[in-house]
């Protein structure tokens, strides 16, 4: 079972975490972070299923609520990068740290490491359905902060993504320092397959976090 605990954001705000410890021995020795997507919670289905997943395969792992999801706001707000900032710099549960999360999560978490000082300290960065511009509206990319991000990158995209297709994510990761594209053909931003498809959304999601926990292995 997860372990709730208290995040003070410094906005006068405090938020819920989650951390699912890893529940068997392993010599990944690595936290990794997840963050929400903009509409969902810690608590969504989405984001169980993945803490749970990557605690199975010995890595500990740390979900929260952003401030604004807290409070009652439907928009992110200017504090939304905080939680994953303090975490980052304040974590104690393994020497390797590895950060991200779900579309808007995972976004935050690479304008983090953006910063200089930050991603010459993380171990990688996994992205969950990168938000590479919003739906039909292809002129608004948000990538230009990519390529200062040092770190291993691993990017997780369904083929169909409305936010960023295979094929326009893949010259956006070749031109990471350090960038590797995961495609799950088929797939739209949550990773799911239409209804016609033979392989179920939870087959899709152990898969591709086995492709996570073999990816941290190798950083």
């Amino acid at each position: 079972m997860p372990k709730r605990f208290a995040i003070d954001t410094g906005l006068s705000g405090i938020v819920s975490g989650l951390h699912y410890p890893a529940d068997r021995h392993s010599a990944l020795q690595t936290l990794l972070i997840l963050a929400p997507g903009a509409g969902a919670s810690q608590y969504s289905e989405f984001m169980h299923c993945f803490a749970t997943g990557m605690a199975t395969r010995g890595i500990d792992t740390v979900t929260f609520d952003f401030l604004y999801k807290v409070v009652g706001r439907r928009t992110p707000s200017h504090g939304s990068k905080q939680p994953t900032e303090r975490l980052s710099k304040k974590h104690s549960w393994r020497p390797r740290l590895v950060i991200g999360g779900k579309s808007m999560g995972g976004r935050i978490a690479s304008q983090i490491a953006a910063d200089p000082s930050v991603t010459t300290k993380l171990a990688g960065l996994v992205f969950l359905g990168h938000p590479l511009h919003p739906p039909r509206r292809h002129e608004r990319r948000q990538d230009e902060h990519l390529a200062a991000i040092t770190a291993p990158m691993l990017f997780l995209q369904g083929s169909r993504d409305s936010f960023g297709n295979k094929h326009e994510m893949r010259p956006v990761v070749d031109a990471c320092q350090q960038g590797r594209l995961h495609i799950v053909e088929g797939g739209d931003h949550s990773l799911r397959l239409p209804n016609k498809m033979d392989l179920t959304t939870l087959q899709i999601y152990d898969s591709v976090q086995d492709v996570i926990g073999s990816w941290i292995e190798t950083l």
